[in-house]
Formats: C-alpha cells, sequence, structure tokens
C-alpha cells in the first residue's frame, strides 16, 4: 500500500495533526518525525517495530491496530502526542509526566515509542518504562501478562469478545481452530510462545514463555497417525521484530513451545 492509497479520511487525520498548534507534551520527541514515522507504518505496518525493548505484548496489539484501524491509529498518535493519554473502550490510558518527560536514547522509532512506553506503564504498579533504566529492570518492567493482552484487546482495539486459551499441557489444536475463525471473521490473536524455539528453529532444553505475536493466518493442521508413527505438523503464519514468519513445525516441538493464544472477535 502506497501513500496514494490510503483512505482520504486518513490523509485528513494526517492532514489536521500536522497542522495542529497543540504544543507536545513529550519532552523527548520531535512532531515532524513522530508523523514521518506514522507515514511509514501506515504504508506498512510491518515497519512497527519494538526495537531493544522488551515490548513484545503492546507492539503485537500496535501492530494490528495499525493493520486493521489506521484511522484509529492516528486519532490515537495524536491525542498521545498532545495529551499523554488516549481514550480506550471504557476507560482512559494515560501516560505518567514522569515518562512524558523522560529522555533517553529510545531502541526504537518516536511513534512506536509514544504508543508502546504509554501501553507498557498503564499496567506496571511497580516498575517505571525508562528508556535508559538498567536492562534487568527494562525486561522485568517489559513482561506481559495473558490478562493485560486481554485488557489491551479491548480497551485499545475494541473487540467484545475476548477469549485466552492456556496450551501449557494440550488443547493447541482447538485453541489454533478458534483462532483461525476469529481471523476469518476480522478478529486477531495473540499467541504466546518461546521465541527461540518456533522463531529462532533452536532446540530449547527447557523451554517457558517469553514472547507475543500476532497470529496473521494461513493456519495449517495435519493430523498425525500414532499408530503408524506418522507425526502431525502444524504451520501459520505470524508477525514479530518487523517482519513476516512462517512457522512449520512437526506438532510434537510446536506444542513445546507454544503456550497459549488470547482472541478478540
Amino acid at each position: 500500500m502506497t501513500s496514494q492509497t490510503l483512505n482520504p479520511s486518513i490523509l485528513s487525520a494526517l492532514a489536521e495533526f500536522e497542522k495542529s498548534t497543540t504544543p507536545s507534551i513529550w519532552s523527548s520527541l520531535d512532531k515532524k518525525q513522530v508523523l514521518a514515522d506514522m507515514r511509514i507504518r501506515l504504508n506498512d505496518p510491518f515497519q512497527v517495530n519494538q526495537g531493544g525493548e522488551p515490548f513484545c505484548g503492546p507492539v503485537s496489539i500496535l501492530f494490528e491496530l495499525v493493520r486493521k484501524q489506521p484511522l484509529k491509529y492516528v486519532q490515537i498518535c495524536r491525542s498521545l502526542f498532545e495529551t499523554g493519554g488516549f481514550q480506550g473502550q471504557t476507560m482512559r490510558i494515560q501516560g505518567s509526566i514522569r515518562l512524558c518527560q523522560s529522555r533517553g536514547r529510545l531502541r526504537m522509532s518516536q511513534a512506536d515509542w509514544m504508543v508502546l512506553a504509554t501501553l507498557r506503564e498503564s499496567e506496571n504498579l511497580i516498575f517505571p518504562v525508562e528508556a535508559d533504566a538498567p536492562t534487568i529492570i527494562r525486561n522485568i518492567a517489559g513482561m506481559t501478562k495473558s490478562w493485560e493482552m486481554k485488557g489491551w484487546t479491548k480497551q485499545v482495539l475494541g473487540f467484545q469478545k475476548i477469549k485466552y486459551f492456556h496450551t501449557y499441557i494440550y488443547g493447541e489444536v482447538e485453541a489454533l481452530n478458534e483462532t483461525a475463525a476469529a481471523i476469518a471473521s476480522g478478529g486477531v490473536a495473540f499467541a504466546l510462545i518461546t521465541a527461540a524455539g518456533l522463531l529462532g528453529n533452536k532446540k530449547v532444553f527447557l523451554p517457558y514463555p517469553t514472547h507475543w505475536i500476532p497470529i496473521l493466518g494461513n493456519i495449517s493442521i495435519q493430523g498425525g497417525d500414532w499408530l503408524n508413527k506418522e507425526r502431525g505438523r502444524i504451520s501459520l503464519d505470524v508477525y514479530s521484530w518487523g517482519r513476516k514468519y512462517h512457522i512449520d513445525f512437526d506438532e510434537e516441538p510446536f506444542e513445546d513451545y507454544f503456550w497459549g493464544v488470547a482472541i478478540g472477535v
């Protein structure tokens, strides 16, 4: 998609934001750069990237926001830039004065930081979100739980029916079938996985959940035959770290690295 193919309402919202004289509440953000970042993402949602921050949960939400609701994305960005927060489905999500006035080396684009840091901070009760915080603090502050994904799916993306399927022991096939149905009806799905296993194709000795990713679709589940020692096979397309991945695994290792999925329809 090119800028010429953007919906006129999106172009109009961008122009109004650009002309607005309301000053930014963010000390470290430049309006021209934020707008440039936004245009790049509106033309190609795969440019959304968590960079060097552990924001996999929020970036999954942001990716689907840009991809499925670009006008709402522009509106949220403008509200964040000018007021430090935005109105969710039933509550306001507001960045703290500390966050908005913080300065430091951002490990991602300015537009992505503005949204992702606000989402992440809104759920943190103890650890603040700071660009220059020590790595261990950033990793703890950036951890995303399943109920937070469900909350953002409702508040940011506006979906009313939210489900979460735990697949720690079993249930992968049921969860993926529900995911395929949700995506086909215009919904979204976010999987919790062991990234080194499913995305890095590495054998993980003691797998544990490390990463949230949006499931894009193209889901294929081929059942195995235990009696004939034939393995099942699972494949699907996902987004992570600014690109599309095609996951294609035998059923057994896939189950080891797939921990659950949050679905919104």
